[in-house]
């Protein structure tokens, strides 16, 4: 891979990981159009390996609020008189909600690296899952904080984000938001909630294949594009972040929602011509 096909790519991931569009979906669109096979195990762990970039930006974009989760957990665990405090729940909520995606990652890891990455399945689940977004997000009781996130949120939560690798145009912050909304949670909380959720299961992921993939990586796209890329994505990741937060603060999830469905459509209409290959 060139570098300025790593750069491309890298701001493609950092604009979209945390977007609920589908980073993957995006990654794989421009991909193909960039000349390479998606499915093969070089592109696999590069497109998982750049992840790694935009969780940076997010670990340091939400530091603050990292520490003081982890800082409520830990004092929790060995003092019971504390429990009862917010972020100590929260902190368990991250943990358990993380492991549907772990569990569904390693029983699925084939599908997930050869079958589902099909750009028919892609454009099938944008546009499937925006009716599901666009009735999450039109929910009238939006009225629970941080403060009101339970175990079973977090859980349900997290099923929901266990979807999106399966199914890469599902998109992981588009299905963990919308969990959130239907659970009851206010836009703001539910797109915060779809940060602190993916930041363990995008490490995890991220770092499995660096060490897994490590050889196919060298063989095939080579690191260093791959750590421009990776880069490249946690600085244009994290000025999506903050421009995402604020633009929830105030706004629906219409636009995303129509941007989905054009994107799919256009996808199938492309493929269907012949213009890409699925």
């Amino acid at each position: 891979m060139n570098l300025i096909h790593a750069v491309i790519l890298g701001i493609v991931e950092g604009i979209t990981e945390f977007l609920p569009v589908s980073s993957t979906g995006h990654l794989n669109i421009v991909e193909k159009l960039l000349g390479y096979q998606i499915d093969s195990v070089g592109m696999t762990a590069f497109t998982a390996v750049i992840q790694v970039g935009a969780i940076i930006a997010a670990i340091i974009y939400f530091w603050k609020d990292i520490v003081r989760i982890a800082t409520a957990w830990v004092s929790g665990l060995g003092n019971i008189s504390k429990r009862n405090h917010p972020d100590y729940t929260l902190g368990w909520g991250i943990i358990i909600g993380s492991i549907p995606v772990a569990v569904v990652g390693l029983v699925f890891k084939d599908f997930i690296e050869t079958t589902s990455r099909s750009l028919w399945i892609i454009a099938g689940a944008l546009i499937v899952w925006s009716g599901v977004m666009w009735m999450a997000d039109r929910r009238k009781s939006l009225t629970k904080s941080m403060n009101d996130v339970g175990i079973v949120d977090a859980l349900i939560i997290g099923c929901f984000q266990a979807l999106a690798p399966v199914f890469p145009g599902i998109s992981r912050s588009g299905a963990t938001i919308s969990a959130g909304l239907f659970r009851g949670f206010d836009r703001v909380t539910a797109t915060r909630l779809s940060f602190y959720m993916g930041i363990p299961a995008l490490v995890a992921a991220g770092v499995l294949e660096a060490i897994t993939g490590a050889a196919d990586i060298s063989a095939t796209v080579g690191w260093v594009p791959t750590l421009v890329a990776t880069v490249v994505s946690g600085v244009v990741a994290y000025a999506s972040i903050a421009w995402l937060l604020r633009f929830v603060s105030s706004n629906k999830f219409t636009s995303f929602i129509v941007y989905r469905v054009v994107i799919g459509v256009l996808i199938m209409i492309s493929v269907g011509a012949g213009l890409v290959t699925a």
